[in-house]
């Protein structure tokens, strides 16, 4: 009983922890994935197979729009479900690799926001393609699940905003992740005519979305707030609001004068465009020795830079 309960607590504190978008989207992804497994296990042996493929064909983004009518939530819920352990495993492992990224230069809501664009463009994309394309129109109806289009939102989008960080892999040896999303984007694109044919183009317009809500960050927009808008409106129904305020005028007077002077001291750091040759150099830097090498002012001069 105690372990379940200190197991338990270890859940609650990974989802609680502030600025960790990364853990509670692979909380959200195992937890659904356990679920289903148990439910599938269970309905299987007492010889309700067919009332779990019913309840996972809910789920799942159905190619025909008839169907979708009908169930416009599954736009969502299928880039949470997975078919199998490898294929979560898989996903998750990626999104830790490359949302750990996101997180570092651009802050957690980041990697929520990707996550979810890319979920709902690859789903959008999908359905279109299977819609409007003689090719797919006369193939039998498919359903999607999965959240690689999430995952492909968040690779492209690391290597957009850091094209020349390296990833040490293994029997390989270095490799900038700018080539390895480029071999994930050609190696989607080489099977939209497969097996996994909606599949691989909702991986390609995740790319896509990841590629361009970074080009829009560095513009300084973000095409991602409406989501957390949305995420931050439901999550409101549940965080209990304090009954009691206590309010102190003179004291916030002067901490409002000590936010404008700390304001006003900002380091000329924070507004400085640094030059390409900065750049290279803390990006060779960064191939050599790896992030953590950076002295804040290089982090500063990187972070500047992507907002160009």
């Amino acid at each position: 009983m105690n372990t379940s309960d200190n197991l338990l607590d270890e859940f609650k504190n990974a989802w609680n922890k502030p600025n960790n978008a990364i853990a509670q989207i692979i909380i959200i992804n195992t937890t659904v994935f356990l679920v289903m497994l148990t439910l599938s296990i269970f309905l299987k042996l007492s010889g309700g197979a067919e009332i779990y493929r019913s309840i996972e064909k809910l789920l799942m983004l159905p190619s025909d729009l008839s169907l979708f009518l009908f169930q416009p939530w599954s736009i969502i819920t299928y880039f949470f479900l997975h078919a199998d352990l490898f294929h979560i495993l898989f996903n998750m492992l990626v999104l830790y690799w490359f949302g750990k990224l996101i997180v570092e230069y651009l802050g957690s809501e980041k990697v929520t926001s990707l996550y979810v664009l890319g979920g709902l463009a690859g789903g959008l994309l999908y359905l279109t393609i299977y819609n409007t394309l003689p090719f797919y129109e006369s193939q039998q109806i498919s359903r999607m699940l999965g959240a690689s289009a999430g995952v492909y939102a968040i690779i492209t989008a690391a290597a957009t905003l850091l094209p020349n960080y390296t990833f040490h892999l293994l029997l390989i040896g270095p490799v900038r992740i700018k080539y390895i999303a480029l071999f994930y984007i050609i190696l989607s694109f080489s099977q939209t005519v497969g097996a996994n044919a909606g599949g691989e183009w909702a991986h390609l317009a995740g790319a896509a979305i990841g590629y361009a809500y970074i080009r829009q960050i560095q513009k300084g927009k973000d095409i991602g707030r409406w989501v957390l808008q949305i995420i931050s409106f439901f999550k409101s129904f549940f965080n209990q609001s304090s009954k009691i305020k206590v309010t102190h005028r003179s004291r916030s007077k002067k901490k409002a004068k000590a936010t404008t002077e700390a304001n006003r001291s900002i380091s000329p750091l924070d507004n400085h465009t640094p030059k390409q040759d900065e750049i290279d150099a803390i990006l060779d830097k960064i191939s050599q020795k790896g992030y953590e090498s950076l002295t804040k002012e290089e982090k500063q001069k990187l972070f500047n830079a992507s907002k160009k």
